[in-house]
């Protein structure tokens, strides 16, 4: 497993979190996603062999987020 930190810019919300987190959450091959709306980021536990910060990166833009 590896793990990677994202700036997010755009959350305003808890509903903002639960949105990401489960839009991460839902990318193939992630085991964990987290999100904290005060620090503006998401940790995210995933098998490299199935994922990578690109398809992060798109999901987070996709939802009408900015990663920073």
């Amino acid at each position: 497993m590896q793990q990677v930190v994202m700036s997010i810019g755009g959350m305003h919300c808890q509903g903002c979190v639960k949105t990401l987190t489960g839009i991460l959450s839902a990318v193939p091959g992630v085991e964990r996603a987290e999100v904290a709306l005060e620090a503006g980021l998401a940790t995210i536990v995933f098998d490299p062999e199935m994922a990578d910060v690109a398809m992060f990166r798109q999901a987070i833009e996709d939802a009408g987020f900015d990663v920073l």
